[in-house]
């Protein structure tokens, strides 16, 4: 059976996770401990972490490390959140007992699947006030959102946290193949597979990377960095990844949905 291999992706240092066998990437301004991988030299978009977040390791990872002969799983998460066993879902779990729940090593149903994601959250059911607040320009547009959050979509969700429209200009850079059903994903689900977080050979990887980076590319052309700013805009990018990573795994892969924990420091 593949092994497991997990990268976690951090710009703090996370000291209990020493004694685990995950590799720590980092991405942080300061100067990593000696044991993590860095991603300021080879081929890299260091430069860009600001607005890529964890991305910029995952580009570092595919341009340097990513070997498509491996046949072995991949898998990347992040500080404060983590791949858990199944059977560890819906347990109490936090920094003093995290060791015995993080998932190590492959599960025999993998496979029959090609990725795994992480399960979803629902970003429907936001307040009103914050509706009218933040939202009121798709309010106008459609007003049904306000009395129905079942028409709370991820569209509508990105237009309130993101900056509005910024994603329908974003689904415009979209390879053609993707475009129109991207579009219909985002207007229509009020859930998506968060954090970034995936696991998957090298073969599923080295597709999702050219899918996503390219895209980005495309995207800096239209959105830039020098206008993006605050808490709202300034990871557009990695916002915009972590909504296509949800549709692009489900539509590409054969995937399987796999519980995360938040554990705060």
């Amino acid at each position: 059976m593949s092994t497991l291999e997990i990268y976690c992706v951090t710009n703090k240092h996370i000291k209990f996770l020493q004694n685990i066998d995950y590799k720590i990437a980092w991405v942080g301004g300061e100067k990593p401990l000696s044991n993590y991988i860095s991603c300021n030299d080879k081929n890299n978009i260091f430069y860009k972490e600001k607005y890529y977040s964890e991305l910029t390791f995952h580009y570092w990872y595919w341009k340097n490390l990513m070997n498509l002969k491996q046949n072995k799983w991949i898998g990347f998460c992040q500080k404060r959140r983590f791949w858990i066993k199944p059977e560890s879902e819906n347990k109490k779990i936090d920094i003093k007992n995290l060791h015995e729940h993080l998932l190590l090593s492959p599960q025999k149903n993998w496979e029959n699947y090609e990725s795994i994601i992480c399960k979803p959250i629902n970003i429907n059911g936001s307040k009103k006030i914050k509706m009218l607040k933040k939202g009121w320009r798709p309010l106008i547009k459609k007003p049904s959102i306000f009395f129905n959050k079942n028409n709370e979509s991820i569209s509508f969700h990105f237009d309130m946290h993101h900056g509005y429209g910024n994603m329908n200009k974003a689904i415009e850079m979209l390879d053609v193949e993707d475009k129109e059903d991207f579009r219909e994903f985002v207007n229509t689900k009020t859930y998506f597979n968060p954090h970034i977080m995936f696991i998957a050979k090298p073969d599923i990887l080295n597709q999702w990377f050219t899918k996503l980076f390219s895209w980005l590319s495309r995207c800096e052309k239209q959105f830039g960095f020098e206008e993006l700013s605050g808490y709202d805009t300034t990871r557009l990018y990695a916002y915009l990844a972590e909504r296509y990573l949800s549709f692009w795994f489900k539509k590409y892969t054969k995937f399987l949905e796999n519980p995360w924990v938040f554990v705060e420091k």
